[in-house]
Formats: C-alpha cells, sequence, structure tokens
C-alpha cells in the first residue's frame, strides 16, 4: 500500500475522479482528482471563467500527475487565474506568493523568533510558507517567478524536482513533500529576461532550474471570439453592450499590433479591456472611460496613435 492508498484509508484525503471535459468544457478526456471536502485555502468558484484547453490541460497534468507547470504569458492573460479557478473547482487548496525583490529566503523558510510559554520568553522556529505548503495538499504558486531573487530561487530549486525534499538546516530537518503538494510558477517571460523592453525588474533565470520545470504552457492573447466571450460573462453584458465589447478588443487588437511594430509603447490587455468595459458600465461614456482606464497611463506623444484606433472602431473622436 504506497503513502497516497494509506492516507485515504484513513479518511485524510477524500477525492473523487472527475472528467476535465465535464468541469472545465474543454476538449480533453483526462480524469482528475477532486478532493469532496473544501477547506479555507480553496479559491472562489468564478462562474463566468472561460477555460484555454491548452494551459487548462498543462495545469491538470501538474495536478493529477504532479507535474511542475511553469505558465508563460504577456501581462493580463490570466495565467494565475487560470490555475485558482481550475483548483477552484476541483476543491484543491491554492496558495500564490509574488516573488517581488523583497521576498526573502527567511520569508519562504523560516526563521527563529522569541515567543511567550508559560509566561516565560523561548526562542521557537516559526516555519515559512514553504515547510507549510510542502507538508500540506496545497498548490503552492509562485507570481512573476522572474522577478526573485537569486538567492530564493536556489531554494525553491531543490523543491522542483518530483521526489524532492526540503532541508531544513537550522532546524536539522528533512522534510517528504505531501502526496497531493503541487507547485507552479506564472511569469511574463520564459526565463530568459525582458526581450520586449515593458517588463522592468525581471530576470534571466538559471537555466538548471528551468530545466526542472516539466511542463511550459504559454498564455497569450486569445482569439477575438474567445475574448468576447471572456469579458462579457465577466461583466454580465446585455446584447448592446456585446456590440460595444466587440469594438473594445478590436481596438485593443489594433494596440497590439501597434506594438509588434514599435508604433506605440503601451499595450491593451484583456485585463484592461475587462476594467474599460465596467467602467463603462459606471460612466456610459465612451471616451471618458477609455481615458481613465488606459489613455491616461499612455505616452502624450502617441495619443493620436490611439485616436486613430478609436476611430477606426467606433467611428467616433476621441
Amino acid at each position: 500500500m504506497n503513502k497516497i492508498e494509506a492516507l485515504k484509508k484513513d479518511n485524510l484525503l477524500e477525492t473523487n475522479e472527475v472528467s476535465a471535459k465535464d468541469i472545465f468544457g474543454i476538449g480533453s478526456d483526462l480524469k482528475v482528482p477532486q478532493f469532496i471536502n473544501k477547506s479555507e485555502n480553496c479559491p472562489k468558484i468564478d462562474k463566468n471563467y472561460v477555460f484555454d484547453d491548452e494551459t487548462t490541460t498543462a495545469i491538470l497534468l501538474g495536478l493529477k500527475y504532479n507535474k511542475r507547470v511553469f505558465l508563460q504569458g504577456l501581462h493580463g492573460t490570466g495565467k494565475s487565474s487560470h490555475i485558482e479557478q481550475v483548483c477552484a473547482r476541483l476543491n484543491w487548496p491554492c496558495v500564490r506568493i509574488n516573488l517581488d525583490s523583497h521576498v526573502s529566503r527567511i520569508d519562504l523558510i523560516g526563521k527563529d523568533s522569541i515567543v511567550l510559554k508559560e509566561n516565560k520568553q523561548v526562542t521557537e522556529f516559526q516555519e515559512g510558507i514553504l515547510p507549510w505548503a510542502f507538508q500540506n495538499n496545497v498548490a503552492l504558486v509562485f507570481d512573476e517567478y522572474d522577478a526573485g531573487r537569486p538567492d530564493v530561487m536556489f531554494v525553491i530549486q531543490r523543491v522542483l524536482e518530483a521526489e524532492g525534499k526540503l532541508t531544513l538546516l537550522d532546524q536539522s530537518k528533512v522534510l517528504s513533500p505531501h502526496p497531493f503538494f503541487r507547485i507552479f510558477a506564472t511569469a511574463n517571460t520564459v526565463g530568459l529576461g525582458d526581450t520586449s523592453g515593458i517588463y522592468h525588474g525581471t530576470n534571466q533565470i538559471n537555466q538548471g532550474q528551468m530545466d526542472r520545470w516539466n511542463i511550459v504552457a504559454k498564455l497569450n492573447y486569445l482569439e477575438e471570439e474567445k475574448e468576447i466571450e471572456i469579458i462579457s460573462k465577466k461583466i454580465s453584458a446585455s446584447s448592446e453592450d456585446k456590440k460595444l465589447i466587440r469594438s473594445m478588443v478590436q481596438m485593443a487588437n489594433l494596440t497590439r499590433k501597434g506594438f509588434e511594430q514599435k508604433d506605440i509603447s503601451i499595450v491593451m490587455s484583456p485585463r484592461t479591456v475587462i476594467m474599460w468595459a465596467e467602467n463603462y458600465k459606471l460612466l456610459n461614456n465612451l471616451q471618458t472611460s477609455l481615458s481613465l482606464t488606459f489613455l491616461n497611463k499612455c505616452d502624450e506623444s502617441e495619443i493620436d496613435i490611439y485616436n486613430e484606433y478609436f476611430q477606426r472602431t467606433f467611428g467616433l473622436e476621441l
């Protein structure tokens, strides 16, 4: 009897096998485990979420087969939310950590702290998020993976191995992973540094570490119809709203082409279009909602180009 079977027998892990096609509406016939009991760390379900086939399949392979999954894509494409929404439907606890430059090795591993016990001050080791997640059925997501500090990245490197253990040097302990511990990462680049000039603060990632990620999936801007569907569901759009959303997405696609051709320096992501649609519903004014959502972030010298995009999609002046 293996470790997972022993835990199931003791009712410590109760799962059902469910169909990915039924739960996520994707083309895969994969059967995946779903926890029967929902814990406090399970994300909330967004009923209107639209799943991308390839990205969802990559996440499910990570959960089912204990694969390390790295999601790369442009900003606003929904990398982190994709993992969260998959976990939400499988009742799988999910914890996100943003690897900014302030996250240290101590934050991840833990440190000795002075605590009161029986009215006496004693030194006690307070474990960090990594040992805790490592010993629980948690999907741990490292956001902005390419912004992490080198000393932090090397702490993570050992646990990227499927059977890797976590050594706590201060405690002279070697921890074994929980059978349902999983690890994911999201990043705007794929470990080679920022080649576009829009992701300042990102770093090149040690290729020995990148080699430990079993699955690398790319989630970039969606097909127009898919993006319209996602935004329409997100804001509960009426039929009239959907006509405007179509034009909003068409304008966003023009900015993406303009960015590729280096005509402009700021691109409209799907997240930006969602915010624009939400602000339009509040203000009922296309130009004002666009300015407050996007244009005020842009270079003044490029406003004429955005005005041209707006005219081409809406037939109006900004």
